[in-house]
């Protein structure tokens, strides 16, 4: 064990006999605490609402998805259907249509996403659960499952046959419409359900029967305008993907759950950002009082860092004595505080001690890197400080007493 150390630690267990000095010690101590397992608990609570927030769509979301690389679809030969069969890492897929479409119920009017699925998709993804009055669609009929905000929009009730609902789409063509009659592909459908996912998907999709979607915009046999699949268990979808993509080639696009909210995790993980920096810096304002407190016992050693010096102990060596001890008391800080927060989520994940509703807990996710993060940010924060008290040190302060 090195010298300086050595005096680092016997510093750091002893008190000083001015007990103003032991106050600010303590205080710069629980300072670092604090803002440790502050860090740590909002790093851990702001995941929690992460998960909480991604687990809506992950239930909708299948495990890979291939869209069209060109334009609105692509053409899914029977070779490709064959290869994806024999595919051993895809437990099921569903083929897909999409488009915009205008829905008219009465009076009133609306813009939707329609999204044909055939009989596979309740199987690809969680649809059931999300489906909150009615039932599901038929295959074999005209029958409709909208979403809360288009059923509030438009009135809908479920399985009401007195209100017609018509879904039309602009048929494709070139040159100017000269009648509005002749310029839309239009079918009727009846509404069996309602489902709640999300505000932004209750106020966009429209789930048909993929003959519907298909007969209303003309599409031919095996056109589809993307493809859901769910990976057996076990399946890694980083293995599955090019596996996929060699099927069905450069004329769609593969993308995992990740990269089909690429918004919402890109929303996420900058506010994620923003919360580190802001606790971060009021990290940096606690350290300000940590090297006051060092200073401070600096100046009540000034006398033992004389002898030091006179005994042979150079400038250099003293300060890493103080260097050491402010290195030494973050990192006990850092940990006292990480335990501390650990026992205090845990609790919170167990008991649900913070509510944000009455029967709904304020989520929280312990990660190990959290961990990492909040360890690594307090040890450069340490080292900083004590390289900043230490260089305060001269040969005139030990000199003088």
């Amino acid at each position: 064990m090195s010298f300086p150390l050595y005096i680092a630690k016997r510093y750091l267990r002893s008190k000083s006999s001015n007990n103003a000095i032991n106050i600010i010690t303590y205080i710069s101590l629980a300072g670092v605490i604090v803002g440790a397992a502050s860090l740590f608990i909002v790093l851990s609570g702001f995941a929690g609402l992460k998960d909480f927030t991604l687990q809506f769509s992950s239930d909708v979301d299948p495990d890979l998805k291939a869209e069209t690389a060109i334009g609105k679809s692509f053409i899914l030969t029977d070779s490709d259907i064959f290869k994806l069969n024999a595919l051993d890492d895809i437990a099921i897929y569903s083929k897909i249509i999409e488009e915009r479409v205008g829905i008219r119920c009465d009076d009133k009017n609306t813009i939707a996403t329609l999204k044909g699925v055939d009989k596979n998709f309740q199987a690809v993804v969680n649809i059931d659960a999300m489906i909150n009055y009615g039932n599901w669609l038929n295959q074999k009929s005209n029958q409709i499952v909208v979403g809360w905000g288009i059923s509030n929009s438009l009135s809908l009730g479920v399985v009401d046959y007195r209100k017609p609902i018509n879904i039309y789409v602009p048929k494709p063509g070139k040159g100017q419409i000269t009648s509005t009659k002749n310029a839309f592909n239009t079918t009727k459908a009846v509404n069996v359900g309602t489902f709640s996912i999300n505000e932004n998907l209750n106020d966009t999709y429209v789930f048909a029967p993929i003959q519907l979607a298909k007969n209303l915009l003309n599409y031919k046999h095996n056109q589809v305008s993307a493809i859901e699949f769910k990976l057996k268990d076990g399946i890694d979808a980083a293995v599955a993907r090019p596996k996929i993509e060699a099927i069905l080639g450069d004329k769609v696009i593969i993308k995992n759950r990740a990269q089909l909210n690429d918004a919402l995790y890109k929303m996420l993980n900058t506010e994620n950002l923003a919360v580190y920096l802001i606790f971060t810096l009021v990290l940096i304002i606690a350290f300000f009082n940590f090297i006051g407190s060092l200073i401070m016992m600096m100046l009540d050693k000034k006398k033992s860092l004389g002898t030091l010096f006179n005994i042979g102990a150079t400038i250099k060596d003293i300060r890493k004595i103080f260097f050491y001890q402010g290195c030494l008391m973050s990192i006990i800080g850092g940990f006292i505080g990480l335990f501390t927060a650990l026992i205090i989520t845990a609790l919170q994940k167990a008991f649900g001690l913070v509510m944000i509703t009455p029967s709904l807990a304020y989520p929280v996710t312990i990660k190990i890197e959290n961990f990492f993060i909040v360890f690594f940010t307090i040890s450069i924060l340490g080292i900083l400080a004590s390289k900043i008290a230490s260089v305060r040190i001269s040969k005139t302060l030990v000199q003088d007493y």
